[in-house]
């Protein structure tokens, strides 16, 4: 398999406050990691910066203008109680969705099999017209659009291992036919989100875990839950939202998961992908905290996509 890796200088610009988990560092140990020999045959291309028109594939016209208009010359903007712009984050957040859509360009082009978009900031917890969780621009849910509206791959299917539940990423599969959003997540835990029971235009699938459930909750989730609503759902682009923070070392939630989770659950579905999909699938960086074993989590991630 042929995997692109996706980055942009630009997304090293958003500061966070001092302090914040959301940091620069996250990108830099990420980067490392990928710098083993074992990466080599990575093909890696510069993101590069989102128009309006893409971002407004998701984001309401007047929130867009709110968050152009929010990006400081100096100093900070803070657009909630966690989520802020310093002077480089209106081109980080353009970056990340511009690197999404171009990742899906490429696959569509043939020029690689698969993608992994080590972008900042996250994006799946950011609502068409709100800033939340970390997250301006909802960087997976514009590729994901942009794929089924605009190339006509008529089913998108966005799989989030995250956490958190991306309330943003669900709320554009409720209102869009032929998308379907599959999570698993903790709760109770932040944003609050993603109960069994959601439904909506598209095809709505949580799997929500309770704190310290470990490996093996994790993995009957996906193979009970997730990967037979994939299987039924048949789609022609895959996405990822790929979150790290469910190791059992990350210090914002308890789900006790281990590197070899992520490998065997992106190996699974990078599997689907080749069943359904050619093989086109599209992952995209979201939480992961403790710097300690965030740069091994993505290793074994992208190892998978590789593979």
């Amino acid at each position: 398999m042929s995997t692109g890796l996706f980055f942009h200088p630009d997304c090293l610009d958003h500061q966070m406050p001092p302090g914040h988990p959301e940091c620069v560092d996250r990108l830099n140990v990420i980067l490392s990691a990928l710098e083993a020999t074992k990466f080599s045959a990575l093909k890696r291309f510069e993101a590069p910066l989102a128009d309006r028109d893409r971002i407004e594939l998701v984001h309401t016209r007047a929130y867009v203008d709110h968050i152009y208009e929010s990006s400081p010359e100096e100093g900070r903007t803070m657009l909630d109680a966690d989520t802020s712009m310093s002077p480089g984050s209106l081109a980080a957040a353009r970056r990340a969705v511009g690197g999404a859509c171009d990742a899906v360009d490429k696959i569509m082009a043939g020029e690689i099999d698969n993608a992994f978009c080590a972008l900042r900031p996250p994006g799946h917890h950011a609502e068409p017209n709100q800033a939340m969780g970390f997250c301006l621009f909802n960087s997976i849910a514009i590729a994901a659009v942009y794929a089924h509206k605009q190339l006509f791959q008529h089913r998108v299917a966005v799989i989030d291992f995250d956490v958190h539940h991306g309330n943003g990423t669900q709320t554009v599969a409720q209102r869009t036919k032929g998308m379907l959003y599959a999570s698993s997540h903790q709760s109770p835990l932040y944003p609050g989100t993603g109960q069994v029971q959601d439904d909506g235009l598209g095809v709505i699938v949580n799997a929500p875990l309770a704190a310290g459930s470990g490996s093996k909750a994790f993995r009957h989730a996906y193979e009970e839950r997730i990967f037979p609503a994939l299987r039924d759902f048949k789609p022609d682009f895959m996405f990822i939202s790929a979150g790290f923070d469910g190791h059992g070392q990350d210090p914002l939630a308890d789900l006790m998961l281990t590197e070899d989770d992520y490998y065997w659950v992106t190996s699974e579905l990078k599997e689907i992908a080749r069943e359904y999909c050619h093989g086109r699938l599209v992952s995209c960086l979201e939480g992961g905290y403790n710097l300690s074993v965030l740069g091994e989590c993505a290793a074994a991630h992208v190892s998978a996509l590789m593979d």
